[in-house]
């Protein structure tokens, strides 16, 4: 099933009928509306769009990116991810005094090549990583008589702690990481547009346990006594076996608060980003990914991607090009199939498409077991690499290119 698809389509479409007009720091101006949501059940799969192609090596790498706690493009230039390079590359020329600043090419094959340049225009100020892995705290002041000695900073490392949460009180109505500190806004180059977000663990049911036991394609005959063909084993049996696969006893949520919505090419990063650290999370904490939401503010399309999104929401097709679509893929192969042939029953149930850009089944993920080294309460978020998060079985249709306002 592949209803986020569905939902995000069909918020284009709310965006290009309901939008008012708006200008924007951009200057490229925008389609606008207000306060939407996205909800997502994870047991439907990967929430990675196929209605487009997606980039999803930039997606992780961003994530990680942020999980290192890191703040330089340099590592995302590294591993071809370019979202971030007009902003350093803006910040970089309003801080050229001459005409002759380079162009973009030049300045991130610079920041590729140059490490004394990149340790400085590379630099974005402290963005989300420095906030959700260290962010800066005044534990108080040294005073001697009536003179100010110093001032006492630590920093905390909030994904550090949200997990230790998770795992001694994941009831606790405090889980929450936030990006937004205000105290350090016009350090950044860019203020966040997602700027915090909150989990919620729920206890599974022995049911639901039984479901993941078998998800996780383990022998059934473990319930029964005597193997296949012996009766069912009592519950306090029923537990042993699901502690001793370490099956999860909770189910984790996650909601995402998001100021600015750049509904088609950040949206959609959006959503399997921070579908990709509810997995994370989840496998750090043995618990089972149940519900992604996205609340979003300003949710918004920029002019220049009208057409685009009108691309990727689509229209119905004609009899005739769906009858194109049947000949393609299965044709006739005698007159007596061509007669029996009826266009309003085969082309259904032989999953011809309806519509030019119809939503395919959505992708599943796997975070390979590496990932759950701990060292106590000690967060492994610095380890990760992408070759430890593997997407499977991800069909989309092609990619719809569009400018990215800076």
């Amino acid at each position: 099933m592949n209803n986020i698809d569905k939902q995000y389509t069909s918020l284009l479409q709310d965006i290009l009928d309901n939008g008012v007009r708006k200008e924007d720091r951009t200057g490229t101006g925008t389609l606008s509306v207000f306060g939407r949501q996205i909800r997502h059940k994870m047991s439907e799969g990967f929430p990675l769009l196929t209605t487009k192609k997606m980039y999803f090596k930039g997606i992780v790498t961003e994530l990680l990116w942020f999980l290192r706690g890191d703040t330089n493009i340099k590592y995302l230039v590294d591993n071809d991810c370019h979202i971030w390079d007009g902003d350093a590359y803006k910040a970089y020329v309003s801080k050229q005094t001459t005409e002759d600043v380079g162009s973009m090419n030049w300045f991130i094959e610079k920041i590729k090549t140059d490490d004394e340049f990149a340790k400085v225009y590379g630099e974005l100020g402290p963005v989300y990583g420095r906030q959700w892995r260290s962010w800066e705290h005044n534990t108080g002041d040294t005073w001697v008589g009536m003179s100010h000695k110093s001032s006492v900073k630590t920093k905390i490392d909030q994904i550090a702690n949200l997990i230790r949460e998770l795992k001694t009180n994941p009831d606790s109505r405090r889980l929450m990481v936030s990006a937004w500190n205000v105290g350090e806004l016009d350090q950044m180059t860019l203020p966040p547009c997602h700027y915090g977000f909150q989990v919620y663990t729920r206890e599974l049911s022995l049911n639901d346990r039984v479901l993941e036991f078998a998800k996780r394609g383990l022998d059934p005959s473990e319930f029964r006594r005597g193997g296949n063909y012996g009766t069912v084993i009592p519950k306090e049996k029923t537990l042993e076996v699901l502690d001793k696969h370490n099956i999860p006893t909770r189910a984790i949520s996650l909601m995402w608060n998001q100021r600015s919505v750049d509904t088609f090419l950040g949206l959609p990063f959006n959503i399997a980003s921070y579908g990709l650290l509810l997995e994370i999370i989840a496998k750090a904490v043995n618990m089972v990914p149940d519900e992604l939401i996205g609340n979003l503010g300003d949710t918004h399309l920029y002019l220049n991607h009208i057409e685009q999104a009108k691309e990727q929401i689509g229209r119905e097709l004609t009899l005739e090009e769906r009858l194109k679509l049947w000949d393609s893929k299965f044709g006739f192969t005698n007159e007596e199939q061509k007669n029996q042939f009826d266009p309003n029953v085969h082309l259904d149930t032989h999953g011809i498409s309806k519509r030019t850009r119809e939503p395919y089944p959505l992708p599943k993920l796997m975070i390979c077991e590496d990932m759950r080294r701990t060292d106590g309460f000690k967060v492994p978020f610095d380890e990760l690499d992408h070759s430890l998060i593997k997407l499977i079985d991800y069909q989309s249709h092609p990619t719809i290119k569009a400018p990215l306002s800076n």
